[in-house]
Parts: C-alpha cells; sequence; structure tokens
C-alpha cells in the first residue's frame, strides 16, 4: 500500500444515489490520516474501504452543508468507542461552530478521545506549520462560509549515491553531511551536500469541494501534485452552477490546466448524471492535459510521483 494515497469514501452531490454515497475523501500521508468532509454514511464506508478509527489524525469540513457534514456524528463517536489513543484536531469554519457542536454531541457517548477544535476564520491561512508539512485553508465562494484545504511538504534534497560514491562517502558519514551540509572526507577534500545531492521538490495535495471560481480556487490548486475538485455540473448547466456556487467539469479542468495540477481528481456528480465519462471529455476540452480520474466510491489514488 502506498504510503501517499487518496481513498474515496463517497462522491454524490447533495444527496446520495444507488452507486454513490455522500461525500468522504481520505487522505493517507506518511503516518497522517486526514479525513475530509464526512458525509452521511462515511463510517461504513470506512468499514468497506477497510479504513479504521485508529487511521485518523484529522478532520478537515469545507462547509456545513449535509453531504459534507452528517457523516461527523457517527465518525465522532466511532473515534471515541474504539479508544483511538492519540489526539485527532478538527478544522471547520468557524461560524459552523454550532453545527458541529450540535453533530459532535447528537447523542449520548462516553468521550475517551481527546477531539481538538481548531475553527478556521477570515480568509484562512496556514492551520498547521510542522517540519515534515503545512496545512492551510484558503476562503472559497459558496452560499455558506467554505474554506478548501492544501497540504504541502516542504522541499528537500534527494542523495545521488553515485557522487557519494566519487567521494568516497559512506556509512555513517551519509547521515553527517546531510545533517551539517558539509563533510571533510578521510582525505581532506571538503565535500558540501549539494555536491552529492539534488533538489527535491515537496509534494502538495488539494481539496476543493463546493464553490464558484475565485482565488481561493486557483491558491490551492498551484502546481499542486493532486487537486481533488468538484465538478457537480456539466458546461451545460453554467448558470445553474454559479448560481448554487459550484464549478462544472469544464471550469475545474481549466483551472487545474492554468494552475499545472499533475493529477486531477474530479468528484461531486449531480445525481442527473448516470454517466461520468463526459466529465473527462469536457475537462480534457478545457485544456487539462495531465493524469485525470474520475472518482468512484471506494476507488484509491497513489499520489503521484514526484515531478
Amino acid at each position: 500500500m502506498s504510503s501517499r494515497e487518496l481513498v474515496v469514501l463517497g462522491t454524490a452531490s447533495q444527496v446520495p444515489t444507488r452507486h454513490r454515497n455522500h461525500n468522504g475523501y481520505l487522505l493517507r500521508w506518511d503516518g497522517e490520516g486526514i479525513l475530509f468532509d464526512p458525509g452521511e454514511g462515511t463510517q461504513r464506508q470506512m468499514l468497506l474501504a477497510g479504513v479504521a478509527a485508529h487511521d485518523l489524525t484529522r478532520l478537515c469540513v469545507t462547509h456545513f452543508h449535509g453531504d459534507h457534514s452528517l457523516g461527523l456524528a457517527g465518525v465522532v463517536q466511532r473515534i471515541n468507542l474504539d479508544r483511538v489513543p492519540h489526539p485527532v484536531t478538527a478544522y471547520y469554519p468557524a461560524s459552523g461552530k454550532r453545527f458541529f457542536d450540535r453533530l459532535r454531541y447528537s447523542t449520548a457517548y462516553r468521550e475517551t478521545v481527546q477531539l481538538r477544535e481548531e475553527p478556521v476564520s477570515g480568509e484562512g491561512g496556514v492551520i498547521v506549520a510542522g517540519p515534515h508539512f503545512t496545512l492551510e485553508a484558503r476562503r472559497l465562494s459558496h452560499s455558506v462560509e467554505a474554506f478548501g484545504y492544501r497540504l504541502t511538504e516542504p522541499d528537500g534534497r534527494r542523495i545521488l549515491p553515485d557522487r557519494l560514491a566519487a567521494y568516497g562517502i559512506r556509512g555513517p558519514e551519509i547521515g553527517r553531511i546531510q545533517r551539517e551540509g558539509v563533510l571533510t572526507t578521510a582525505d581532506g577534500v571538503t565535500v558540501t551536500l549539494d555536491e552529492v545531492s539534488e533538489a527535491r521538490r515537496g509534494q502538495s495535495f488539494a481539496f476543493v469541494m463546493d464553490t464558484r471560481m475565485c482565488e481561493g480556487v486557483q491558491a490551492l490548486a498551484e502546481r499542486c501534485d493532486m487537486l481533488v475538485i468538484e465538478s457537480t455540473f456539466l458546461d451545460e448547466e453554467i448558470r445553474l452552477a454559479e448560481e448554487h456556487g459550484h464549478l462544472t467539469a469544464g471550469q475545474a479542468g481549466r483551472a487545474a490546466a492554468e494552475a499545472g495540477v499533475g493529477h486531477l481528481v474530479l468528484t461531486h456528480f449531480s445525481q442527473r448524471y448516470s454517466d461520468p465519462a463526459e466529465f473527462e471529455r469536457q475537462a480534457r476540452a478545457a485544456g487539462f492535459e495531465g493524469e485525470l480520474t474520475l472518482a468512484r466510491d471506494l476507488l484509491r489514488v497513489s499520489l503521484p510521483k514526484r515531478r
């Protein structure tokens, strides 16, 4: 199993269908398990997908429409029922605090896990700044307050074995030059880290749900390795999409193309469409040429190789 992958739990917009559950997306990122927008039925979808409550470390809610948040109650209670041994942090629009509280305490249960709440307000910004990744939120344009999320790994260096061998650097010396950035060999030659490595661009993942086109979409998508984005309607319904605060397949494809996205994942399909193939065709026609996936329930999508 890839240590960095998207597990799709549900892909329907507004109402579930025979083949599509309400929204739910788990990002596995090394030791993190970030659950985005747990709609109704997410707990059961987790079971079908082989996702345990113990896998969850963070919950990210874009907004408080039911298809993106009604599953919170079951997920939170399952985290406590299974006595997850680590704290879990929840991020959500601050204006929806009352909805989060109602879902968190919708029925009686015993709290056994520390669930930290970090509401997002204003225009968003960096909400997690750690050595291994940053997590940021950006305001979107929907009928209620909504935020998209982006996880970015810092840039690093890739060690080149052939260059190490050329300088005779081996064993503990490898770790030392990585830590200190410079090393004097047994022959008295000073070698810098740049001479035995190359730049390695950090990977990134963005999650954009219900929104019209806006600055937040472009900021989140910019040069992203994987972009998960709603495409509720086909382009023929662009006026309806604008009215209700959604994107069409063509708009999603164009945004991804302009941002230089590596892998585009389209999801959040309206129940009016039975065959999603046209979504891919319209996204391609809008100029997107990278890897493209039409999300379906229980699909696993590995993050693309580093560019």
